[in-house]
């Protein structure tokens, strides 16, 4: 009996997976799309994985390991459904700083494990944290932060590209170096004219395919196109090639690697751990809100902290979401995780049987293929409509694409997020004030803004404070009271704060409060609350004035005070 309560507990929590249940309902009509969408991914995901491994001090073949096992393993744990994790740009220096001083010189199996090790320690540090409840961090990248973001990725990808898609390289860092030697280089005649050639013919093939024959995928006729050429015409010799993949299965493998080494690798981890999860947060909320889906920071933490612990046990290291295939996955149409899973065994199925293909593919193809990936992240008219419908945003935007460009992907995310708490404390150290007013025409009381032909009461002034009072808005507030019964046009007997939206209050406003008060009562006025919140009356109770705002000081409504202000006037 108890064995069948635990088959069911077990399958019930299987269930719980997101690819599991992505499985159970999966529609037939989604196959094609899948399937096209993961195998125009093995394209990029081949030559992608290499490179990275190699920026990152590591074996190339370590690149595909880092791409197949994640990948197979956040399609069954990961929330996203399109997502692609893989070795990206941005881990890839902080990787080889973390690996190569520790690593046996002239040993790329020593530098491969210790990076095994980083991978899992990356993971563990992003599974306690989504435990945690970590995720929440997502909900601090706003739209503007995300928009800023992604035009950002999308320049550092395409100004890194361009160099590959004209036959030369660049040894610069950082976007403006890059552009500044690319440029040069360029204006030096080092454009390599076969290479610019492939190159650029494959940038014009891929949008034209999507334009007037979207059914064929235009990644593939140009990945495949360049092979084939390169093969007939003998451009091997010519212009630089991707190169023929290692063959054999990812295998454990920590030889070499002891308890020192794990403690040295600790503090790298949770850097890595970091960007990883702030760069897959941004692009995850971002996707899956194009396609009106909503992802659970938690859960996506704990998803990529599973996929880099697989992908560091199996020859792999440190890997993210990527920028550049995971818009190749979604214009290919992918629909659900299939996609990353094709794509993997995609990968893994040219490790196995034909590994010397991709020594026909040009470097410049897979450079038009990463661009055009790039462009469809870029959102010119996002920017424009956040400037006609916000200023601030805007610059929030501005300031996460100036950062993220020129300084890195966590600095310019945190400095955003930074950026974001002062627009609030701003927000709320100077809201909306105003005072309230009765009109003819509707019923209620209104914004003597909005509404300037306005009637006051005789004797009674009204006051909406539209934030929580805290220590920085607390004297505004007093002031701004003080100010409205000074220039009432008759002498005020009371004070009517409508304090519905004053939904916070600490102790330092609530002294501003009492000195009011006691100004107000030192002139015979007597201040009274509309529409206060019951956990804001709480708060004046353990502030410990309950006893000087006592419950003769509430009302329900704004409309029951002035009613009861009309009894103790004598006011019909």
């Amino acid at each position: 009996m108890s064995r069948t309560v635990g088959t069911k507990a077990w399958t019930a929590s299987l269930g719980r997976l997101p690819g599991i249940a992505t499985a159970r309902t999966y529609q037939r009509a989604w196959l094609r799309s899948d399937i096209t969408a993961g195998l125009v991914l093995t394209a990029l995901l081949i030559p992608a994985g290499m490179g990275y491994a190699q920026a990152a001090g590591l074996p190339a073949y370590a690149g595909l390991y880092a791409t197949i096992v994640p990948l197979l393993a956040y399609a069954v744990v990961g929330p996203s459904k399109i997502l692609v994790l893989g070795p990206d740009s941005s881990l890839a220096p902080l990787i080889a700083v973390a690996v190569i001083p520790l690593a046996v010189t002239d040993d790329p199996e020593s530098a491969l494990a210790l990076a095994g090790i980083l991978g899992v320690l990356v993971g563990l540090i992003l599974v306690l944290g989504g435990f945690l409840r970590l995720g929440f961090v997502t909900e601090l990248l706003s739209k503007p932060i995300r928009l800023g973001y992604l035009n950002a990725i999308a320049l550092i990808v395409v100004i890194g590209q361009v160099p590959k898609l004209l036959g030369f390289s660049v040894d610069a860092s950082g976007v403006l170096g890059q552009a500044k030697e690319t440029a040069q280089l360029i204006a030096a005649g080092e454009i390599d004219p076969i290479a610019a050639a492939v190159g650029i013919t494959s940038l014009a093939v891929i949008p034209i395919f999507k334009r007037w024959v979207h059914r064929i995928p235009g990644v593939l006729v140009a990945v495949i196109g360049s092979i084939v050429l390169s093969a007939i015409l003998g451009l091997t010799e010519d212009i630089e090639m991707v190169g023929a993949l290692p063959s054999g299965l990812p295998l454990p493998s920590f030889g070499g690697v002891d308890w020192q080494d794990v403690g040295h690798l600790i503090g790298p981890a949770a850097a890595i751990a970091l960007i990883a999860f702030a760069d897959t947060g941004v692009l995850s909320r971002t996707f899956a809100a194009r396609h009106g889906e909503d992802v659970n920071g938690s859960t996506e933490m704990k998803a990529i902290g599973v996929a880099n612990i697989a992908g560091g046990l199996f020859g792999g290291f440190p890997i993210s979401a990527s920028g550049s295939r995971t818009p190749v996955a979604e214009q290919s149409g992918a629909r659900t995780q299939l996609a990353g899973v094709v794509g993997a065994l995609a990968v893994l199925l040219f490790v196995l049987v034909a590994p010397g293909v991709t020594a026909y593919l040009p470097d410049a193809t897979l450079g038009a293929v990463v661009i055009v990936a790039a462009g469809a992240l870029i959102d010119v008219r996002g920017m424009v409509r956040m400037w006609d419908m916000s200023r601030v945003e805007f610059a929030l935007a501005a300031a996460t694409f100036l950062g993220v460009a020129l300084v890195g992907v966590l600095q310019g995310i945190l400095v955003a997020i930074g950026l974001s708490f002062l627009a609030v404390v701003v927000r709320a150290w100077q809201p909306y004030r105003t005072e309230l007013v009765r009109t003819t025409d509707r019923p209620g009381f209104h914004d003597i803004e909005r509404h300037p032909d306005g009637q006051r009461i005789p004797g009674l002034a009204m006051v909406r404070f539209d934030a929580p009072l805290f220590f920085a808005n607390g004297e505004i507030f007093d002031q701004y009271v003080r100010s409205v019964v000074a220039d009432a046009p008759s002498p005020v007997e009371w004070v009517v704060i409508a304090a519905e939206p004053i939904t916070g209050l600490d102790t330092t406003a609530v002294d501003e409060l009492v000195d009011l008060d006691r100004n107000l009562e030192s002139r015979g006025i007597r201040l009274i609350f509309a529409e206060m919140k019951g956990p804001i009356k709480d708060r004046l109770i353990r502030f410990g004035v309950g006893g000087r705002f006592d419950r003769t000081r509430f009302y329900p409504t704004v409309e029951a005070a002035v009613e009861d202000f009309h009894r103790h006037a004598g006011q019909p």
